[in-house]
């Protein structure tokens, strides 16, 4: 996992964070990967992230299959010729 260093962090938002952390039950780490995501409006719940690309998949799935299944009916009429 990539990791941040921010230099010259002012005092004030330290101390915020730090704040806000231990109302959370956060360690300071955990709470600025929190504040970066709700500022950049990032989910951060993996439930949801992986609920969104298994979305994804499943609609790409069907797309995919509508596009090289072929008729039912031309299936039908080739097994009926045998």
């Amino acid at each position: 996992m990539p990791s941040l260093q921010v230099r010259e962090l002012p005092e004030h938002i330290y101390l915020s964070l730090c704040r806000e952390a231990e109302a959370e039950h956060r360690s300071i780490a955990q709470q600025a990967v929190s504040a970066i995501a709700r500022g950049l409006n990032v989910e951060l719940d993996p439930r949801a992230r992986r609920k969104a690309v298994l979305e994804e998949v499943r609609e790409a799935s069907v797309q995919y299959k509508a596009a090289c299944l072929p008729d039912p009916a031309e299936l039908i009429r080739e097994d009926r010729e045998r």
